[in-house]
């Protein structure tokens, strides 16, 4: 916990003239800006925005309807993390939990090989895993097709929802009246593609970027690098979790992307199209691409009405500012993804009541 004195002396950090925008592209951050009350510690002038840091909440519309009615097709066992069961379709109250009611096959797993042990065990069903997640959890899902192909498991495929972090930044700050004065950028991500992945953002953007660890005290720490950048008019690449992230990253994760995926255009919802955002599959491992073995085709709608979760995620609004927000979405009845999964920022603010 803070001391009385280090409240005080983050309070009094000077801000540029103006105001600055601090935006935060990490789930993990969001909870637990959340949960410390971080937003109350900073100085006047100082917002920090939640970005599209969420994987779940950054599936696209279509995506989700699209799994939701490949469940009910015979023979199919959709393999998923938990926070994907209670993600809303377009329709009210339509989720994989609702689907698994009506007679689908839908099973919970800890990571990607459960998926493939899974449908080793049961050969008479075709197994659908959902690749959910940023560069952190692309690893793993590589990791299980090159499980499947060596075990010779063809039952197995992988709908990939897997997305690229720099791409949607470079999506973000090009959009029109899209301003943020600094990023604090995801550790997760960073542990994998290292903190060099980050570079763009100072040296090509202008944009001050310091990458972040979870604790209370690294966020604030960030933070507080940020806000002394802005200030002095600078940008620069900073790594505050040294500890865990190195400036060239995680190679052997690295090169176990590649050996399996490539990247894809793909679909954000709030942001649309951006191109080589994802991960698809090298031709050798088409046979366990879930879209070409199913023919599957996302739809285009990209929200549900009244839904602000992509306004959210661009920074253009904050979640107590969605008309649903507390009143029509709830954790236990979510209209949107931002308030059903763990990372959403809906959800933290919600928990945590860290209105602004």
């Amino acid at each position: 916990m803070l001391s009385p004195e280090k409240r005080e002396a983050i309070r009094a950090l000077p801000v540029k003239e103006g105001g600055v925008r601090l935006m935060e592209v990490c789930g993990t951050h969001t909870m637990s800006i959340a949960r410390a009350g971080i937003r109350q510690l900073l100085p006047e002038g100082a917002e920090l925005l939640s970005g599209p840091g969420c994987p779940v909440c950054v599936t696209h519309q279509g995506s989700i309807d699209a799994f939701l009615d490949l469940s009910m097709q015979k023979g199919i066992t959709i393999a998923t993390y938990g926070d994907m069961i209670r993600v809303p379709g377009s329709r009210r109250g339509d989720n994989l939990a609702r689907r698994r009611a009506l007679g689908a096959s839908v099973e919970v797993v800890y990571s990607p090989v459960d998926a493939v042990d899974y449908a080793e065990a049961h050969p008479e069903r075709e197994v659908v895993f959902l690749g959910v997640g940023f560069e952190t959890t692309a690893p793993g899902t590589a990791a299980a097709i090159l499980n499947a192909a060596e075990r010779g498991v063809r039952n197995f495929s992988v709908y990939s929802l897997l997305k690229r972090v720099e791409p949607a930044l470079r999506a973000l700050v090009a959009m029109e009246d899209f301003h943020v004065d600094g990023f604090l950028c995801p550790g997760h991500v960073a542990t994998i593609i290292g903190a060099e992945g980050f570079r763009f953002l100072p040296g090509e953007l202008g944009i001050p970027a310091v990458v972040a660890g979870f604790e209370a005290e690294d966020i604030l720490t960030a933070l507080v690098h940020l806000l002394r950048q802005t200030f002095a008019g600078e940008a620069k690449l900073e790594n505050e979790y040294r500890r865990a992230v190195r400036q060239e990253g995680n190679r052997a994760a690295m090169a176990i992307i590649d050996r399996a995926l490539e990247p894809r255009d793909t679909l954000w919802r709030g942001l649309g199209p951006i191109p080589r955002s994802g991960y698809g599959f090298k031709s050798e491992f088409a046979e366990y691409d879930a879209e070409k073995k199913f023919g599957i085709v996302p739809g285009s709608n990209d929200a549900v009405p009244g839904c602000k979760c992509g306004e959210i995620m661009k920074g253009a609004l904050h979640p107590h500012q969605c008309p649903l927000f507390g009143r029509l979405c709830t954790p236990e009845d979510p209209v949107g993804p931002c308030m059903v999964s763990s990372e959403g920022a809906c959800a933290a603010a919600y928990k945590y009541r860290s209105f602004d």
